[in-house]
């Protein structure tokens, strides 16, 4: 719209340049023949007053031509006004045709990051120095409304002081030492409330980071001291539950062990009762054979001497005494009668006994 309004000015100027050159009048004094003066009016710069009113006009139809198109960068919306007033629609990124009398303010509506670096209090009065980053965009369709009730100048009117609000609030809720142990939950409430906070003018959060957070020296001190003490601790704790865990390792094992010598003993005197049981069957087995060995020897026997009875004459008899004789006589004999008789001086000898 401004070029539409340079152009206007020009023509103005231009008309009334050239109107002033048609109405410019030269006076002239020229003596005549009587020796007097006479005046005379001329208009030289008459025919020269049609250039500064074609020039204006090419001005102006020029600067009223390039008012009527507008061309949006990409990442941009175009919030239209006239005279100030701004208009419901809005423009893409692109070329466009507008009226000359119409202006066209681009808004980011990107991504951008905002860092801000703070001073903030914990909920026990320690002092926290924290540098807070922000990605955030406005709504894109609500661009107008957004420049109609912030203004282009939104990160300095509406997103600085609510990040310092959202982040102080959110932090005097911990304490200095919790502010380290629960960074991710801190982060994420500052973020909650920054969103709602920012929804209202129809900016989004992305996304949030505390990328640094500063406490003073003595605090930092104390807390390593802490943490050393917390980490003393826990050693000796973890070096006793090691012991008593080792301890308690061995009885398991020393348990163990003598159940498993009950179950060895066990077994073996189970095995060794099976063994003996096994051994009596089989003594009892061989004794059955033997007996029945016996048996058959002697039955075998009784057979042979059955078998030799029959067989056996007196002549043959008398062959077997005769291979069996020592030589020796012998002391008593048996007679016909039953009677033994003792048989003295070698044969010769005898007495009758009863």
């Amino acid at each position: 719209m401004s070029t539409f309004i340079i152009g206007i000015i020009v023509l103005a100027i231009g008309i009334i340049v050239s109107l002033s050159l048609r109405k410019m009048k030269k006076v002239s004094f020229a003596k005549n023949n009587s020796g007097t003066y006479t005046e005379s009016e001329s208009k030289p710069y008459a025919k020269f007053a049609w250039i500064p009113l074609v020039a204006s006009i090419l001005v102006f139809a020029i600067a009223t031509v390039s008012s009527c198109y507008t061309s949006i960068e990409t990442g941009h919306t175009g919030v239209v006004t006239v005279f100030g007033k701004v208009e419901n629609n809005t423009l893409d990124a692109g070329i466009h045709v507008k009226a000359p009398w119409q202006t066209v303010i681009q808004m980011d509506n990107r991504v951008q990051k905002a860092t801000i670096n703070l001073e903030c209090f914990s909920s026990d009065i320690q002092e926290v120095s924290c540098r807070y980053t922000m990605n955030y965009q406005i709504n894109k369709a609500n661009a107008q409304e957004i420049y109609k009730t912030v203004g282009i100048d939104y990160y300095d009117t509406v997103i600085t002081p609510n990040v310092a609000e959202s982040v102080k609030t959110i932090m005097a809720h911990y304490t200095a030492e919790n502010l380290v142990g629960n960074r991710d939950s801190l982060a994420l409430e500052i973020e909650e409330l920054l969103g709602q906070q920012l929804e209202k003018y129809n900016i989004e959060v992305v996304s949030t980071a505390i990328e640094d957070m500063d406490f003073t020296d003595e605090f930092t001190n104390a807390v390593e001291a802490k943490q050393v003490a917390v980490q003393n601790k826990l050693k000796a704790t973890t070096e006793q539950e090691q012991k008593t865990m080792e301890a308690q390792q061995q009885a398991a094992r020393a348990k163990i062990e003598a159940e498993a010598s009950a179950q060895v003993a066990q077994i073996k005197a189970e095995a060794e009762a099976e063994v003996a049981k096994i051994q009596a069957q089989a003594n009892l087995e061989v004794a059955k054979l033997q007996a029945d060995a016996t048996e058959y020897a002697g039955e075998k026997e009784a057979a042979k001497n059955k078998a030799i009875s029959a067989e056996l004459t007196e002549e043959l008899l008398r062959y077997y005494l005769i291979q069996q004789w020592d030589g020796k006589y012998p002391e008593t004999y048996v007679g016909s009668d039953g009677v033994a008789n003792i048989i003295l001086n070698s044969g010769k000898e005898s007495t009758n006994k009863e």
